[in-house]
């Protein structure tokens, strides 16, 4: 078999939003099951913004191990280049044999939106229909698809540190989705809504607890690091949190991690992975007044399952 060769418009084509969302829910129940092999990823500092991350998997379950291999360029935006860029490989799981070299950055795009996606169909209130988005990037653009596809948004708002750019984002959005998408100056405005997704990669707190009212969920998406995190302690603190990854949140997830070491919450206050809640293995949102978080981290199980999506539908 002739290894393949698929570009980003091909994904789009293979993977769209609604499916990839589904795809995600596979991915990460075979995640907290155990029935994926996930090492954490390594990451290389290259220096004046630039890093390269090598992330591994292996499901004997799909067929396919593999890695994702990127490059994360902070400057490039302003070059007109996308910040994140790389590929997918694709293993056959049995042989050994190269299957697929996939786009890295848009299998990255989707399948961090649909995560989003997920954990609001799980976790957000039935009657949510509004959304604020923290950041006016490739990862707002798909997170306003992912969250409209799994309740009935009627009305967005973004905010970013650029407001010019913010204001463009949300014209093109306007025209793209058909829906009413509204930039303001004042973050706080944002956290009005009932879905909150931040997407900022901001070293430092973007959201706070203060701003937050009952009932909104929120998904935290920007920050990878033990030492960055997008929300304040005090939404930590009166929120449900769930993540991706227990083990990937120890070592990565300064949304949480940042208020244990303050001794604000113990890691009992983590109700549990997204992946035990999409199997009914521990509880959702139990009323309409909690505060719900998501933290996200990425995981490579989520580019493998939807790899493997990509390359078999490929072959139809």
């Amino acid at each position: 078999m002739a290894l393949e060769f698929i570009d980003a418009s091909r994904v789009a084509q293979l993977l769209p939003m609604a499916d990839c969302i589904g795809v995600m829910r596979e991915a990460m129940i075979a995640t907290s099951a155990g029935v994926v092999d996930v090492p954490l990823r390594q990451s290389l500092t290259i220096g004046d913004g630039k890093s390269m991350l090598f992330m591994p998997g292996s499901a004997k379950g799909l067929g396919f191990y593999g890695s994702k291999l990127i490059t994360l360029h902070a400057d490039n935006p302003a070059k007109g280049l996308p910040s994140i860029q790389g590929f997918i490989a694709l293993f056959d799981y049995n042989t050994g044999e190269p299957r697929a070299i996939i786009d890295g950055a848009s299998v990255t795009g989707l399948r961090t939106a649909a995560a989003s996606g997920l954990a609001t169909d799980l976790l957000a209130r039935r009657d949510a229909t509004t959304l604020g988005i923290y950041g006016s990037g490739l990862q707002a653009t798909t997170h306003i698809d992912a969250v409209a596809a799994v309740r009935p948004i009627n009305d967005i708002l973004v905010w970013g540190r650029d407001h010019c750019a913010a204001e463009s984002f949300a014209s093109s959005e306007s025209v793209r989705t058909g829906l009413p998408v509204r930039a303001v100056s004042d973050p706080e405005h944002v956290a009005s809504c009932d879905i909150i997704c931040t997407v900022t990669g901001s070293p430092t707190p973007i959201l706070r607890g203060d701003w937050v009212a009952r009932g909104t969920h929120i998904n935290l998406v920007g920050s990878h690091s033990l030492d960055t995190r997008e929300a304040d302690t005090a939404l930590i603190q009166k929120a449900r949190v769930y993540v991706d990854s227990m083990r990937s949140t120890i070592a990565e997830g300064g949304n949480i991690m940042i208020p244990i070491d303050e001794g604000a919450i113990d890691a009992m206050h983590i109700v549990g992975e997204i992946g035990q809640a999409a199997a009914g293995d521990i509880p959702c949102r139990t009323d309409g007044t909690q505060i719900t978080v998501y933290s996200s981290l990425g995981i490579t199980s989520q580019d493998l399952y939807a790899a493997a999506h990509i390359f078999c539908h490929s072959r139809q």
